[in-house]
């Protein structure tokens, strides 16, 4: 399986991201963002947290306008995975590939501490290796997470079970305590937590291993 992580500038969790998918068996290459096709027989496609262009406008609005992000969306239109995690969902909301928008948090302030998190479904590719209703427990480092949705949005999301993740106990305000949504094919994932950073027992949990796991195993069997 052979995965490509996005790189811009002000992207901070590149490695981190490179690191989780490469643990679970996949070859990785780092593209940058200026570039503006992917490596050949990419598979699926993983898009970084931290601050691209420093956040500068909204966050993720200038990444997505970057020449690689063209790329990217024709990518989801062929059916490819997409993985978007704290700026990446930002990201892929901005590019319309994931509804709803991410605000500032309700509190104002940056938030960065372990969150308890809640399996929302287990029908995804992503998701596949936890059980609906488990609990998890996954950092969160973001200022903007406060996801958005409109009520015949939010309806649309919960009739068609594209609500991946929860908060246990909310952080930043976002609508239904939404953490992570699924793409309408289920191909592209967006979630503000950060469960690259749990993958190993170093870093005194590894909750965030099965996402990867259950990915690159899907992309391998098909």
């Amino acid at each position: 399986m052979k995965a490509a992580v996005i790189v811009f500038p002000g992207s901070n969790c590149d490695r981190d991201l490179a690191v989780a998918l490469e643990r679970a068996g996949a070859q990785v290459e780092m593209v940058w963002h200026k570039e503006s096709d992917l490596p050949s027989d990419i598979d699926m496609i993983a898009i970084p947290g931290g601050f691209s262009f420093g956040d500068y406008l909204r966050c993720g609005a200038i990444a997505a306008n970057s020449p690689i992000t063209r790329a990217v969306v024709a990518h989801a239109g062929r059916g490819g995975y997409v993985l978007g995690i704290c700026n990446g969902f930002q990201v892929l909301t901005e590019t319309g590939l994931l509804p709803g928008a991410l605000m500032r948090n309700a509190g104002l302030k940056f938030t960065c501490h372990t969150q308890e998190l809640l399996v929302e479904t287990e029908a995804s590719d992503f998701t596949s290796g936890y059980s609906k209703g488990q609990t998890l427990r996954i950092p969160v480092a973001h200022h903007d997470g406060n996801y958005n949705a409109d009520e015949a949005l939010l309806a649309r999301l919960k009739g068609e079970d594209r609500i991946a993740f929860t908060y246990g106990n909310n952080p930043n305000g976002s609508v239904a305590d939404i953490a992570g949504v699924l793409s309408e094919n289920r191909r592209v994932l967006g979630m503000m937590p950060h469960p690259e950073r749990v993958v190993d027992t170093a870093h005194g949990s590894t909750d965030g291993a099965p996402l990867f796991d259950a990915l690159v195993n899907a992309v391998v069997s098909a």
